[in-house]
């Protein structure tokens, strides 16, 4: 599976050299400048994380390389109302085409149709994307500390600053999040999936919560389908949660996603 994720890396590489063909870096940057200027189109992804309560970031998602298609009637301009509605704090939207079958297209829908901050999740590996996501409407980005160096990561996280947006920096064991804080992450995903199995297991997150230090913002990712699932991860430390495939196989994202929180713990949604 290790094998199967450098594919998806080096399908991501081939797709951006012909997107730099089509749209040539200066042209994407004019565009996330002018954007910059637009202060009332920021959404601050942190303060939404730092909300009260365990918040939810709730994920647009048409397919996925294990899955397939996860929902034939992806729209994205219905979903990401209804998750709004049904109580998340922020939304995720998967973007990379090929094996998910996203668009940054995808992204601007949802922006028109919420007032969420919102997450590009996708392989971001270049500054290129960065830009890119700031011109497509990003208010933060994914980055996957196994598929960067230590260098680009950083320049990747400081850079994203600049653009100020967020960076949620996914980690998947104890010795990437010592490199996510020493690049100087703010944000702090951990990924239950195992990236040489595909298996997922929530004790990932409940064992490397302790090593992330106060002032992080912490989001657990990954195989969360229950409200025993949210207590557990409150309880444990964390500030958010990002869920996409349990709500949206569901007939009604957005009532999914109100049915989960409704049975939380009173302390856990307070």
């Amino acid at each position: 599976m290790k094998i199967f994720l450098d594919d998806i890396i080096a399908a991501r590489r081939a797709r951006l050299e012909v997107r730099k063909a089509e749209v040539p870096l200066d042209r994407v940057r004019a565009t996330a400048a002018q954007r910059l200027e637009w202060a009332s189109e920021r959404r601050d992804f942190a303060a939404a994380l730092a909300g009260p309560g365990l918040g939810v970031i709730a994920e647009l998602k048409q397919a996925s390389p294990s899955r397939g298609v996860l929902r034939s009637d992806y729209r994205p301009r219905e979903i990401a109302p209804a998750y709004e509605a049904g109580g998340a704090v922020a939304l995720s939207v998967l973007t990379e085409e090929q094996f998910f079958q996203g668009s940054l297209t995808d992204l601007q829908e949802a922006r028109e149709a919420s007032r969420l901050p919102l997450l590009r999740k996708d392989f971001i590996l270049e500054a290129y994307q960065v830009y890119e996501s700031e011109a497509a409407g990003a208010d933060a980005l994914l980055l996957i500390v196994a598929a960067l160096d230590d260098d680009t990561l950083r320049a990747l996280i400081d850079l994203t600053g600049q653009l100020e947006m967020a960076a949620l920096v996914e980690v998947h064991n104890q010795e990437e999040v010592g490199r996510a804080m020493a690049a100087g992450a703010r944000i702090i995903g951990v990924n239950n999936r195992d990236l040489k199995t595909f298996e997922v297991d929530l004790e990932t997150s409940l064992r490397l919560r302790p090593l992330i230090p106060a002032g992080v913002l912490t989001v657990s990712e990954s195989g969360i389908g229950s409200a025993i699932h949210l207590d557990r991860l409150r309880a444990a430390g964390f500030d958010a949660v990002l869920i996409g495939e349990r709500l949206i196989t569901q007939p009604d994202p957005g009532r999914a996603l109100e049915t989960l929180l409704e049975r939380q713990k009173p302390e856990t949604r307070n």
